[in-house]
């Protein structure tokens, strides 16, 4: 029979509790609070003191985020860049996480320095830029939103870690049954580490979603991301209520356009992680404890 918890357990129980609860609702609430805003009223909401919920609920906010094409078409790109760019980068990591993984592979140890060596040492952000404007050739285009991210050094080792504490025999019953390396790389090796290649997924989503600076640097008017967009109307507040008016949204705020466009970035992150949780947790422990 298991005996019951004395009086001071049950009360750490309730102090821990009740400060997570407390620390979740310090970290929630301010996002809530711009969802609420976002669907108030704009004119209503300038004069504050919404805390719980909309005082003049409203949807003109995003009817206007809507009615502009350069939203619409920044958000095709952010999505298309993020579906691409996360796609490309774990696949692009894995194969060289699993490359360097094999303790036969020529110049192993080479490559591995070559690669820890980046996480040190910058050429700082001029060496980069003309690396990849002036000799890559990839400013204004697509691309370079996806090849200069293929590849994480933390990622890598995050991978090369988790690679390594697969059992062999998978890999050798393959290779007597005549499989090569691709096609054990393909059909084995990637679908038993869905936990590391979620917890990459994700980090790459995450990063490629929030993205604004490439963008600023290499892109152009067809290549804007939603969160360049998110900057400019920050840094625009004049020309916001000047263009709500000739749209028709007389009522729209610099500030209430800046939080509708907030939640509209956000909640995509918010909803996919929910899917790749259960993988997230277990990837990264045992990308950390194995090896």
């Amino acid at each position: 029979m298991i005996a019951s918890k004395s009086w001071a357990g049950r009360s750490f129980d309730w102090v821990n509790v009740l400060l997570l609860l407390g620390l979740a609702l310090v970290t929630l609430y301010p996002f809530y609070n711009i969802v609420i805003t976002s669907f108030n009223d704009p004119t209503d909401a300038a004069r504050g003191g919404i805390n719980f919920w909309p005082r003049e609920f409203s949807i003109e906010n995003y009817k206007m985020v809507f009615r502009d094409d350069n939203i619409i078409h920044a958000f095709g790109v952010t999505v298309a860049r993020t579906l691409i760019g996360t796609a490309t980068a774990v696949l692009f990591t894995g194969a060289f996480a699993y490359g360097v993984s094999k303790p036969e592979l020529l110049g192993r140890r080479f490559f591995l320095m070559l690669a820890i060596v980046t996480m040190y040492f910058s050429g700082g952000i001029i060496p980069y830029y003309l690396v990849v404007a002036k000799y890559l050739h990839m400013k204004g285009h697509f691309l370079v939103y996806i090849i200069p991210n293929l590849f994480s050094v933390f990622n890598a080792i995050l991978m090369l870690t988790f690679f390594r504490g697969l059992p062999k025999e998978m890999e050798e019953s393959a290779k007597i049954d005549g499989a090569n390396d691709l096609r054990i790389f393909f059909q084995l090796v990637l679908p038993v580490s869905k936990p590391v290649l979620a917890t990459i997924a994700l980090y790459n989503a995450v990063a490629h979603w929030n993205a604004w600076y490439d963008a600023m640097l290499f892109g152009n008017e067809d290549l804007q991301t939603l969160q360049q967009i998110l900057m400019q109307i920050i840094s625009s507040n004049s020309n916001v209520s000047i263009i709500a008016s000739s749209l028709g949204f007389g009522s729209v705020t610099a500030q209430s356009l800046k939080l509708a466009t907030m939640v509209i970035t956000t909640l995509p992150i918010v909803f996919v992680y929910p899917f790749v949780q259960k993988y997230f947790v277990q990837g990264v422990m045992i990308g950390s404890v194995k090896g």
